[in-house]
């Protein structure tokens, strides 16, 4: 059986446990042995860390330490996958450059604070995205800074609304790559729990943790 392991904390306006809550008993379902962890400490453990398939962090902003990092990274290097969204992956540990480039990118601003924002997909093969139209979210619109090495799933365009300076600007959503061996992936949905009430944010969540894990 596979092996998740899902570690939330951090900042609590992104409801990381509400998070946890949702995608812990869904991974299940889908034949997954999920652990839940409140700690960055579990990255320490070096043997559990290098037997799991998968790992979803739920942890905004906040501090790591080099060696809880290093466990993580290490393992995700090794072909442990990862899966994770919004600010509990994508604005997590700003100082930690390496951490980001694992990710393949880190928040920057969300301008108009919650809007109507349009998701567009952009690779209707991958099976990630296979079957989905563009759909609406009521949410954060996230402007990021992005590695060019992702490959981009989903996309979302700014309309200057709230900041005329990008207005037209094309900015990844969901996006998957590799860190070493391990599968990465990112969706820049769900900013509060509620959002993965939207059938199309939930899937493509699921299944991305699912093409992540080994």
């Amino acid at each position: 059986m596979k092996k998740a392991l899902i570690v939330w904390g951090g900042w609590d306006g992104h409801e990381p446990k509400l998070c946890a809550d949702i995608f812990a008993p869904l991974l299940r379902e889908h034949g997954f042995d999920v652990e839940v962890s409140d700690t960055l400490d579990s990255y320490l453990d070096k043997e559990k860390m290098m037997a799991l398939s998968l790992v979803v962090p739920i942890w905004t902003m906040g501090t790591i330490t080099r060696e809880q990092e290093t466990g993580l990274l290490d393992a995700i290097a090794s072909g442990v996958g990862v899966g994770g969204w919004h600010g509990g992956m994508g604005d997590a540990f700003r100082n930690n450059t390496t951490y980001q480039w694992m990710v393949g990118g880190q928040w920057v601003a969300h301008p108009g604070n919650i809007i109507d924002y349009t998701v567009n997909i952009t690779n209707h093969t991958d099976p990630i995205t296979a079957g989905l139209q563009d759909f609406q979210m009521h949410s954060e619109q996230y402007y990021m800074h992005v590695d060019p090495a992702n490959e981009v799933l989903a996309t979302t365009t700014f309309n200057g609304e709230h900041a005329a300076w990008v207005k037209g600007t094309v900015m990844p959503v969901v996006w998957k790559r590799m860190w070493q061996q391990g599968r990465v992936f990112y969706s820049s949905l769900g900013h509060h729990a509620s959002d993965f009430s939207v059938p199309e944010a939930k899937e493509i969540q699921l299944r991305g943790m699912k093409w992540a894990a080994r």
